[in-house]
């Protein structure tokens, strides 16, 4: 079996780094990860993904992969899209089985406060996301202060960065415009640009600073870095501003130095992934799906983002305002009391 697209083009399996997950997970879970197959009753599932060359579309494969080897599907496809929003608008509009979103988006789109309460469930924290602001190595930005009077890639509709970007900039005191509007020196100029468009634009001059919410290192940023030599803006002094506005969905992260090489550690503003389903999923896919994170998911690893995997008994229960799937909860009392 091969995982595909939602274009149906085939994945080749990877080899998968066993890096390692939290300790005395292999004891507890043994018994229950025998076999995550739901029986005769499977079912096509489909994963929302991301952008090419970004985490979400990679750990969206890993999954689809996963889910068909050990039989929790018959098959199951990816769909590459723009984002977190895009992806919690695709589950609600059942296009997808499962999604990967960030949890502000998550919140925003389906939590208590949303259009949509009650109608999305999660099935585990699976990753942090790790807010980049990228800059060229030879510019002379140093703070996101720097910004005003630039362009700059702030994500493409749809995208968790597109949602975070503006409240950075909020928060920041930035003042922004798009184009066709009025030029002025003191604002900021945004364009909706994806992560490999805002690559190609920042590589080229065109805009002056990236914003990208991804694992880390994120592939496509740290492949064009090689050939054009970024920098990365400290973002944590904006964290306070946020989560009082905002709410609790944002934490203080590290950029590990060597990350992206030869640049050096830096601290920035760190989201919640979640892996969602909507609250009507069947218990038995729901749970099987549950078995399989945690018994599993040394297979769930991206390649390109082996620092942050996050898959491990405590964290993969803390999905912010989003509730558990009861099945999901169900099966993690079972598994850990």
């Amino acid at each position: 079996m091969k995982t595909s697209t939602g274009t149906h083009t085939p994945f080749s399996r990877r080899t998968l780094l066993r890096a390692g997950l939290a300790a005395g997970l292999t004891g507890i879970l043994a018994p229950a990860v025998s076999s995550c197959s739901t029986g005769s009753d499977r079912k096509d599932i489909v994963v929302a993904g991301g952008e090419p060359g970004g985490f979400y579309l990679e750990f969206a494969t890993l999954l689809a992969d996963s889910l068909q080897r050990h039989r929790v599907a018959d098959t199951a496809s990816v769909l590459s899209t723009g984002g977190s929003l895009e992806n919690v608008r695709t589950l609600l509009r059942g296009e997808a089985t499962l999604a990967v979103a960030l949890a502000d988006a998550a919140s925003l789109e389906g939590g208590p406060s949303s259009e949509t309460p009650s109608q999305i469930a999660a099935l585990g924290k699976v990753y942090e996301n790790y807010v980049h602001a990228v800059v060229r190595k030879d510019s002379s930005i140093a703070s996101l202060a720097d910004l005003a009077g630039r362009t700059v890639a702030v994500g493409m509709p749809g995208s968790g960065t597109s949602l975070i970007t503006p409240r950075l900039f909020e928060v920041a005191g930035l003042d922004t415009r798009t184009e066709g509007q009025p030029d002025s020196a003191a604002l900021t100029t945004v364009l909706d640009l994806g992560l490999n468009d805002g690559i190609a634009a920042l590589a080229a001059g065109d805009v002056e600073a990236l914003f990208w919410s991804g694992g880390v290192p994120t592939a496509a940023i740290a492949k064009a870095h090689e050939e054009t030599g970024f920098a990365l803006l400290d973002l944590s002094g904006l964290l306070p501003g946020l989560r009082e506005k905002y709410g609790a969905f944002y934490d203080k992260v590290l950029i590990p130095a060597g990350s992206y090489a030869g640049i050096d550690a830096v601290w920035t503003v760190g989201v919640a992934n979640l892996l969602l389903c909507r609250m009507d999923l069947d218990e038995e896919t729901a749970g099987a799906t549950v078995k399989l994170l945690v018994g599993h998911g040394d297979e769930l690893i991206p390649h390109s983002s082996v620092g942050v995997q996050f898959l491990s008994a405590d964290s993969l229960i803390n999905t912010a305002d989003i509730p558990l799937h009861p099945a999901a909860a169900a099966t993690y009392r079972a598994l850990h009391g």
